[in-house]
């Protein structure tokens, strides 16, 4: 699917990982939530990188980017979270909202999410699904329509 069809996707209300639709763009769980709550928000209207955005747009995905964090690690009772803007894979903007746990494995408790190891990231046990994640999905839905 391309970045266009996801975001048609998700103006219809079809992705049944959108939280919630924010100022910004959406704010959608990840495909694979190897970090139970892994987040992420996607821009709308699309545009290639942070730098496109004029000043007051750069404020509101920053803006929204901070308040699905807070919303994930209080839905998780994550220990921290970790943000991200990168764009290298997928060339439009998009950040990515990891919750960080206490009981993570020393190995990986300070690695950056996306270099630990690829068994840990694809395992199929931690793709997204409804009946697995959907109660996590609308913890961060409250919590984020509680700060907007």
């Amino acid at each position: 699917m391309t970045p266009e069809e996801r975001l048609e996707e998700l103006e219809r209300g079809e992705n049944p990982r959108l939280i919630l639709r924010l100022p910004s763009g959406f704010a959608v769980m990840a495909e694979n939530q190897y970090l139970q709550g892994y987040s992420l928000l996607l821009a709308t209207p699309m545009v290639g990188q942070f730098l496109d955005l004029d000043e007051f747009q750069r404020h509101q995905f920053l803006t929204d980017m901070g308040c699905l964090g807070e919303a994930v690690k209080n839905a998780t009772g994550a220990a921290r979270i970790n943000f991200a803007i990168y764009g290298n894979v997928d060339p439009f903007l998009h950040a990515h909202v990891w919750p960080r746990f206490e009981d993570e494995p020393s190995e990986r408790r300070t690695l950056p999410p996306l270099v630990m190891d690829e068994s840990f990231r694809s395992n199929p046990a931690t793709v997204w699904s409804g009946e697995q994640h959907s109660l996590v999905l609308a913890l961060i839905r409250r919590e984020l329509e509680r700060t907007l």
